[in-house]
Protein backbone atom coordinates (compact mmCIF):
# COMPACT_ATOMS: atom_id res chain seq x y z
CA UNK A 1 0.00 0.00 0.00
CA UNK A 2 3.06 2.53 1.26
CA UNK A 3 4.37 2.39 -3.18
CA UNK A 4 1.09 3.07 -4.33
CA UNK A 5 0.96 5.95 -2.04
CA UNK A 6 4.69 7.12 -2.67
CA UNK A 7 3.75 6.50 -6.60
CA UNK A 8 0.45 8.45 -6.42
CA UNK A 9 2.67 11.48 -4.32
CA UNK A 10 5.82 11.53 -7.08
CA UNK A 11 3.20 11.40 -10.15
CA UNK A 12 1.59 14.20 -9.07
CA UNK A 13 4.49 16.09 -7.90
CA UNK A 14 5.59 15.52 -11.34
CA UNK A 15 2.44 16.96 -12.62
CA UNK A 16 2.23 19.61 -10.42
CA UNK A 17 5.53 20.76 -12.01
CA UNK A 18 4.95 20.15 -15.11
CA UNK A 19 2.14 22.68 -15.26
CA UNK A 20 4.32 25.59 -15.44
CA UNK A 21 2.72 27.82 -13.78
CA UNK A 22 -1.27 28.43 -14.01
CA UNK A 23 -3.15 28.97 -10.67
CA UNK A 24 -6.15 27.45 -12.11
CA UNK A 25 -3.91 24.06 -13.30
CA UNK A 26 -1.72 24.07 -10.12
CA UNK A 27 -5.23 24.23 -7.91
CA UNK A 28 -7.06 21.56 -9.84
CA UNK A 29 -3.72 19.35 -9.78
CA UNK A 30 -3.33 20.06 -6.26
CA UNK A 31 -6.85 19.58 -5.20
CA UNK A 32 -6.55 16.05 -7.58
CA UNK A 33 -3.34 14.86 -5.39
CA UNK A 34 -5.61 15.73 -2.16
CA UNK A 35 -8.21 13.18 -3.90
CA UNK A 36 -5.43 10.64 -4.38
CA UNK A 37 -4.14 11.44 -1.21
CA UNK A 38 -7.37 10.43 0.68
CA UNK A 39 -8.30 7.46 -1.55
CA UNK A 40 -4.67 6.11 -0.82
CA UNK A 41 -5.41 6.97 3.09
CA UNK A 42 -9.09 5.06 2.71
CA UNK A 43 -7.60 2.10 1.16
CA UNK A 44 -4.98 1.49 3.71
CA UNK A 45 -7.29 1.53 6.49
CA UNK A 46 -9.74 -0.78 4.73
CA UNK A 47 -6.42 -2.73 4.77
CA UNK A 48 -5.63 -2.76 8.44
CA UNK A 49 -9.32 -3.16 9.02
CA UNK A 50 -9.40 -6.14 7.02
CA UNK A 51 -6.30 -7.54 9.21
CA UNK A 52 -8.11 -6.69 12.15
CA UNK A 53 -10.55 -8.83 11.15
CA UNK A 54 -9.13 -11.41 9.81
CA UNK A 55 -6.92 -11.63 13.80
CA UNK A 56 -10.22 -11.72 15.40
CA UNK A 57 -11.87 -14.82 13.51
CA UNK A 58 -8.59 -16.25 14.34
CA UNK A 59 -8.93 -15.56 18.02
CA UNK A 60 -12.86 -17.15 17.85
CA UNK A 61 -11.44 -20.24 16.43
CA UNK A 62 -9.02 -20.82 18.84
CA UNK A 63 -11.39 -20.41 21.50
CA UNK A 64 -14.05 -22.46 20.39
CA UNK A 65 -11.23 -25.13 19.70
CA UNK A 66 -10.60 -24.57 23.56
CA UNK A 67 -14.32 -24.66 24.43
CA UNK A 68 -14.62 -28.13 22.29
CA UNK A 69 -11.77 -29.29 24.15
CA UNK A 70 -13.10 -28.18 27.38
CA UNK A 71 -16.16 -29.68 27.02
CA UNK A 72 -14.55 -33.26 25.89
CA UNK A 73 -12.73 -33.43 29.40
CA UNK A 74 -15.89 -32.63 31.03
CA UNK A 75 -17.95 -35.26 29.46
CA UNK A 76 -15.04 -37.57 29.83
CA UNK A 77 -14.92 -37.00 33.61
CA UNK A 78 -18.97 -36.83 33.78
CA UNK A 79 -18.61 -40.28 32.58
CA UNK A 80 -15.44 -41.49 34.18
CA UNK A 81 -18.14 -40.15 37.95
CA UNK A 82 -20.82 -42.12 36.56
CA UNK A 83 -18.99 -45.09 35.74
CA UNK A 84 -18.10 -45.11 39.15
CA UNK A 85 -20.79 -44.51 40.97
CA UNK A 86 -22.78 -47.40 39.11
CA UNK A 87 -20.16 -49.76 40.43
CA UNK A 88 -20.31 -48.53 43.73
Amino acid sequence: MKKIALTLVAVSTLGLAACGGTTATNNTVANETDAMNAATETLENAATDVQNAAGNVTDAAANVADAATDTAADATAAAANATGNAAK
